[in-house]
């Protein structure tokens, strides 16, 4: 967490802070006492054998159940029936597929403290197998171990360090004056047809001016036709993956299905464009510009090329796809949510003059937004749960969790469990500022907790808070019905219908 500017401030965000220097979340000071004990935990550990779970049939598992309750794509409302009915740490077996599920903050915790130096996460196997098949080497989202700490050590000064993140508020700011104006040229009485393409637009943009230092035009009229491919192919590849974890990726791939042809397909596409333009960066930045990221982290790190391709084209799929879809949600919860806009308003007024472009040191002044964006991915999380892959035989609560075992960190479970959250289902930014917080970090891991939490985290959240604070104050953003919106799984949680908003200028 950021610290306030002056004295304290009573308004500021609850939560972790987190170490500049390293990706691991710390407790504040205040906090760093031992952890309070697990009421989910017995005084004997029992086997992974005895743990309770949905029924788990041969060859299938519970996919039958799963597919009862709506299938792959209602998979994050299953997990939170489950939670309720088996309790804080279930098993299930999907297919080919077995994990172990938790839900409670202080599993999260021993988790946490517990984790070794080189923590696993679930091993992608259709991405491992894409990248075997092309030679491709394996990015941060795949590696382990030594190779892993290495490729993460060389982005992370760059991307987890507060003070190197904020100096790209210009370039964020560049592209969202032009959203700006484009919302203001395409709306139809307010409305945008389409607002999650144009929204992962904006996020394409962005990042690979901050990667690559180049604008596509994807704000323009004339649109670039390979970025929009780029886009697409993210789309495909995210929906694909998910059937190759649960049927193995040796049967599509022996049999040539469909799924492993688009998902190939998609990746294909995906590194031939990131090599291009991460080839064009590093010849005409050869003299080295002082804000050239790519050719820093090569120049100063191990890295091999094949390396850089990997972590950069990884870093560009996470930057498109998730930042869009975060910004989806915190659009929609804000429609829904007059109250909460307009004291959102009122602070961007008070902190940002008209004549001004917001940047990353007003943010710092912004509790309420902070605080907006907290509860807007506790309610609507892009990514509903994250993973562990167990190094080492590891108690957790009741139960031995075997070397090898795959945990699923269920963050949308976590999330709206009244247990953690008063009125979890209200979209209620006051319950994180610190006069009245008294939420368990553990509670709400967006972005996944320790060494391997999300890279670009600090990135991320710096485009989303810049990017409502130019939206808010030009726009009053509303909600055109009150219908229920349903949401579905399709490797992000997203929308089963055009967003329901519509954009008025003020």
């Amino acid at each position: 967490m950021d610290k306030p500017l002056g004295k304290k401030n009573d308004l500021e965000t609850c939560g972790f802070r987190e170490n500049p220097t390293s990706s691991v979340c710390v407790w504040e000071q205040k906090d760093a006492v031992e952890a309070a004990p697990c009421p989910h935990t017995a005084s004997r550990a029992h086997s992974l054998d005895s743990m309770p779970g949905p029924t788990n049939w041969p060859l299938v598992g519970s996919m039958v159940e799963l597919l009862r309750k709506g299938g792959l794509r209602r998979q994050h409302e299953a997990l939170v029936d489950y939670h309720k009915k088996f309790g804080k740490i279930f098993r299930m077996k999907l297919g080919s597929f077995e994990s172990v599920n938790i839900g409670a903050p202080c599993l999260l915790e021993a988790l946490y403290r517990k984790e070794g130096r080189y923590p696993q996460r679930l091993e992608i196997k259709p991405w491992k197998a894409y990248r075997d098949l092309r030679n491709e080497a394996y990015g941060l989202l795949i590696l382990e171990g030594k190779d892993w700490q290495r490729v993460r050590s060389a982005f992370q000064q760059k991307l987890m360090k507060p003070t190197e993140v904020v100096k790209l508020d210009g370039k964020i700011n560049q592209v969202l004056k032009d959203m700006v104006a484009r919302i203001g040229k395409i709306n139809v009485n307010g409305k945008i047809e389409d607002l999650y393409f144009e929204l992962n637009k904006w996020s394409f943009e962005t990042i690979c001016l901050i990667l690559y230092g180049k604008r596509f035009g994807l704000l323009q009229e004339e649109v670039n036709e390979e970025a929009m491919n780029f886009i697409t192919a993210v789309k495909t590849m995210m929906s694909t993956f998910g059937m190759m974890m649960v049927i193995p990726v040796k049967l599509h791939k022996g049999f040539n299905t469909k799924t492993w042809k688009d998902h190939t397909a998609a990746w294909d596409r995906i590194f031939s464009t990131a090599k291009v333009y991460i080839d064009k960066k590093l010849k005409r930045n050869s003299s080295r510009d002082p804000d050239d990221l790519i050719g820093d982290i090569l120049h100063q790190s191990s890295l091999s090329k094949k390396e850089l391709y990997a972590a950069i084209t990884e870093l560009q799929v996470g930057g498109v796809e998730t930042t869009a879809n975060s910004m989806l949600w915190f659009i929609f919860n804000l429609s829904r949510n007059p109250g909460a806009q307009k004291k959102l308003l009122q602070e961007i007024r008070e902190v940002v003059s008209p004549c001004q472009d917001p940047s990353g040191e007003h943010i710092k002044r912004m509790p309420y937004l902070k605080a907006c964006l907290k509860e807007s991915m506790r309610l609507s999380p892009s990514v509903p749960f994250t993973s562990r892959t167990m190094d080492k035989d590891t108690e957790l609560g009741d139960y031995t969790i075997p070397k090898g075992t795959v945990l699923m960190i269920n963050s949308h479970a976590l999330g709206s469990n009244e247990e953690y959250f008063d009125d979890g289902k209200q979209f209620k930014p006051e319950r994180w500022l610190r006069g009245s917080c008294t939420i368990n970090p553990f509670s709400h891991v967006p972005f996944g907790i320790g060494k391997r939490m999300c890279i670009g985290r600090r990135l991320a959240e710096l485009q989303l808070q810049l990017a409502m604070c130019w939206l808010v104050r030009d726009y009053e953003i509303v909600a055109t019905d009150n219908e229920p919106l349903d949401v579905i799984h399709s490797g992000l949680l997203v929308p089963n219908r055009e967003l329901p908003v519509a954009f008025i200028k003020r």
